[in-house]
């Protein structure tokens, strides 16, 4: 019998509640991957075809600073989402993306996606849905970032 990550990804949060034909048509993109300690799982600049979620382990996305050399800006860890770039064109990663410990998670091919929301408008609505409340956290959490580094000496 063929074992499939859809009892997997039925944990993730991302997909909590999702109904199960929508399950059936994201595990079809789905494909475990893992990354050691340093190696990069996206690079600035290339394309955005996939994105994570990590299932053990810690990612950081980081931004070259100048004069600073690696900056993190956020880490990802344990049933987290890396990546929305895949959603966006021109579908290019706007950060590293780079491993901190040894790390598994699932990589969710995003080409394959955005064919399957094509032909499943209710599917693309629900994952745009999540991926807009994601943004938003990252967003908030972000500002609330600023604040604690800057003050506000206004």
């Amino acid at each position: 019998m063929t074992e499939t990550l859809k009892p997997i990804l039925a944990t993730i949060p991302l997909f909590d509640g999702m109904k199960p034909e929508h399950l059936d048509l994201i595990v079809g993109c789905a494909a475990n991957v893992r990354f050691a300690p340093g190696e990069f799982a996206a690079r600035q600049g290339e394309a955005a075809d996939r994105f994570f979620i990590v299932r053990k382990g810690r990612l950081a996305l980081q931004v070259h600073g100048p004069g600073r050399g690696e900056v993190t800006l956020l880490t990802v860890g344990d049933n987290e989402v890396l990546g929305w770039s895949w959603l966006v064109p021109p579908y290019k990663w706007h950060f590293d993306a780079r491993a901190l410990t040894d790390t598994r998670a699932l990589a969710l091919d995003g080409r394959c996606l955005r064919g399957k929301f094509e032909s499943d408008h209710e599917l693309g609505y629900e994952m745009m849905t999540r991926f807009v409340q994601l943004m938003t956290q990252r967003l908030e959490a972000a500002s609330l970032q600023l604040i604690d580094l800057y003050g506000t000496n206004a």
